[in-house]
């Protein structure tokens, strides 16, 4: 059996995707069944490539999933915690740029009636 590639799987539907995980499912408890029992070598040896490809399998699902997710999301005001940005806490907590530069009415007033003084310096 050669090993499953992820573009390939790429390319099926969830529904596909789901079928085929349960099939490589059932064939690794086979192979465990063998593996108990005393199975050929070539069994053995196949248990890795099988639980390698329900991983790749389960990525490419998970991966299909969140970037559907995403989509559905796109352009709301509130996203779920998984979708949004990580970044580090600290700049999750920080101030909005807009926010940083925001000026109290009080400020307003004193810029508007005292503004910086222009110097004319000739030399």
């Amino acid at each position: 059996m050669a090993p499953v590639k992820a573009f390939e799987l790429r390319t099926k539907t969830s529904k596909e995707l789901l079928k085929e995980l349960d099939e490589m499912k059932a064939e690794l408890a086979t192979l465990r069944v063998a593996k108990v029992s005393g199975g050929a070598a070539s069994k053995l040896a196949k248990i890795k490539v099988v639980r390698k490809a329900i991983a790749r399998i389960l990525t490419v699902f998970n991966q299909k999933q969140k970037a559907e997710a995403r989509k559905q999301y796109k352009g709301k005001k509130y996203q779920p915690l998984d979708l949004r940005p990580k970044k580090t806490r600290a700049i999750r907590r920080a101030l909005k740029t807009e926010q940083k530069f925001m000026k109290t009415p009080k400020q307003k007033t004193k810029a508007s009636n005292f503004p910086m003084r222009r110097f004319a310096v000739t030399m």
